[in-house]
């Protein structure tokens, strides 16, 4: 997909998980969002995958450490053919699949996750894995910001950089709030690319809802050999629905069915958008 259709592919995916929420009556809903543009660089230009050959051993591998951010993930799966759009309606049901942490149970989902703290560990040995057995496959993990207060991450990313996992890229999703607040009032990150940088890895600091600048940075990875990437992903925690951005309320919050519909509405009038911009510079 060129960048023009990987923003019509996002707009659509953020549909899509939203009506999933709605209907299970549950879910992450202002994380999912925000990570949306994320996962649609990923899977549909970076990452090299086969929803025909789930278990293909050269495929790119996925962690998602943030694993209650599942909704996004679930829903991109299912466009891909990883497994049918239509199970999308069982999400969070009795006896389903599809629960709200990645399940490898699954095509497509390497590990559980969700326990947080502990996915770019898992990401760091299947690097290094792929190191030592002369594999070409990358290992990329998206972790939370409020996640980075988990020592585990530290001692992940220490490994990390002594090994030289320049096949590893970390992806932090910086929405900057988590369920009880802001993360600097939580506890205090910043200067996180800083302490990214001190572990020794290569820190790309972006905006993580610009899907141009998300595909121009992971498209030169590894910009430094023999170090892990780390993208510092700046967004916006319910990126898209302008009711939902920057409110903490909208972590784990339900859209009511007037809420859903105005959100709808407003993604449907950002996909024309999209579609007038385009067909101007055309």
């Amino acid at each position: 997909m060129n960048n023009s259709e990987l923003k019509a592919k996002a707009i659509q995916i953020r549909m899509d998980l939203l009506r999933m929420i709605h209907g299970a009556r549950t879910g992450h809903t202002g994380g999912s969002l925000s990570n949306t543009d994320i996962l649609t660089a990923l899977y549909y230009r970076i990452m090299r995958i086969d929803s025909a050959r789930p278990k293909w051993d050269e495929r790119d591998r996925f962690i998602a450490s943030k694993g209650h951010s599942v909704e996004s993930l679930w829903c991109i799966l299912a466009d891909l053919g990883f497994f049918p759009k239509e199970e999308l309606a069982t999400f969070s049901q009795f006896g389903t699949r599809l629960i709200g942490h990645p399940n490898n149970k699954v095509p497509g989902i390497e590990m559980n996750t969700g326990a947080l703290g502990h996915g770019l560990a898992i990401s760091v040995g299947m690097a290094l894995s792929a190191k030592r057995d002369g594999k070409a496959y990358r290992v990329y993990c998206l972790m939370g910001d409020g996640e980075q207060a988990e020592g585990s991450v530290w001692e992940a990313a220490m490994a990390g950089a002594h090994y030289g996992l320049d096949n590893l890229v970390g992806i932090v999703d910086r929405n900057r709030l988590q369920i009880s607040g802001s993360t600097e009032e939580v506890m205090g990150l910043d200067p996180l690319d800083e302490k990214w940088a001190a572990f020794g890895w290569n820190v790309i600091s972006l905006d993580g809802n610009d899907i141009d600048e998300l595909v121009a940075a992971l498209e030169r990875v590894p910009a430094i050999p023999g170090k892990p990437t780390l993208i510092m992903a700046n967004t916006v925690k319910g990126k898209g629905v302008s009711f939902a951005e920057n409110v903490p309320h909208w972590h784990h919050h339900v859209p009511s069915d007037e809420e859903l519909a105005k959100a709808l509405a407003e993604l449907t009038e950002a996909a024309e958008r999209l579609k007038q911009q385009e067909g101007q510079v055309r």
